[in-house]
């Protein structure tokens, strides 16, 4: 097989599993409320499959590096959560997901100026979210409407991540560690959830699922740290999965909390 025709076949394969993921996860998402829904959306779903087909084409320096990149970029997230929540109490779709999209550009293109070390990266996050979890707490408590499925909806989930992991794979040779690590983080999940569910359910029941990921998002954060620390002591391999352990034992432990709560009232 020519060699053009087998990286293509492969690239293929990988937009394809990572689609799957996506798609499956948005779907449980929609079906189990906000606060299940936003800590399923808060798992690596999209981010992992771009991470994991890094490492099969590059060496754990890379990963590591990426990763130490992707990291504040996860502050740059929960400001786009923040700002979509806000908006959409009051606005359209339009109005509300376009300044969610600018201002997780604009931050991430700060964030590109810089050389970053794992402090400052964590000390971004925290104050990040030290900002926003309290803002966000307000906009939680919102009953999720029954959603109605159109044609296009998973056709349209699939094609984001499909493409996000086709950029991210294709151009990391290029690009380099720091700016694949940025675009890998673009919050696949999450624009697609605002984009199909603010026309059909509204604005306030939508905001509940970004609102409800905040807590979520903190714990990606600190798996991405583990990854940057782990994959260059124990190999890209076992550093992406002590980070995807990170990310599920807190969600877990966020639900084994609020449902302890919930048990108690």
């Amino acid at each position: 097989m020519p060699a053009e025709l087998s990286y293509i076949l492969f690239l293929l394969l990988r937009m394809a599993v990572a689609a799957a993921f996506v798609v499956s996860a948005s779907v449980i998402t929609e079906r189990s409320g906000p606060v299940i829904g936003a800590l399923v959306a808060t798992l690596p779903i999209s981010a992992g499959p771009s991470y994991v087909f890094l490492a099969i084409d590059h060496d754990a320096a890379f990963i590591a590096q990426g990763a130490l990149s992707s990291l504040p970029v996860n502050a740059a997230t929960i400001f786009m959560g923040l700002t979509y929540v806000v908006l959409a109490q009051r606005h359209s779709v339009v109005v509300s997901c376009g300044c969610a999209f600018a201002v997780w550009i604009a931050i991430a293109s700060v964030i590109r100026m810089f050389d970053w070390t794992l402090i400052a990266g964590l000390a971004v996050n925290f104050i990040a979210f030290g900002i926003c979890i309290p803002l966000l707490a307000g906009y939680r408590h919102v009953k999720m409407p029954l959603v109605m499925r159109r044609w296009y909806d998973i056709p349209m989930r699939a094609a984001l991540v499909a493409t996000l992991v086709a950029v991210v794979v294709s151009t990391s040779g290029w690009v380099g560690p720091k700016i694949s690590g940025i675009v890998a983080l673009y919050p696949v999940v999450f624009s697609s959830m605002m984009v199909i569910l603010h026309p059909r359910i509204g604005g306030p029941p939508t905001a509940a699922v970004l609102a409800n990921s905040a807590w979520g998002l903190l714990g990606f954060g600190m798996a991405i740290a583990v990854v940057h620390s782990a994959v260059v002591q124990f190999g890209s391999a076992i550093g992406l999965s002590m980070g995807l352990a990170t990310c599920i034992v807190w969600n877990l432990t966020l639900w084994w909390n609020g449902r302890r709560k919930r048990l108690a009232h």
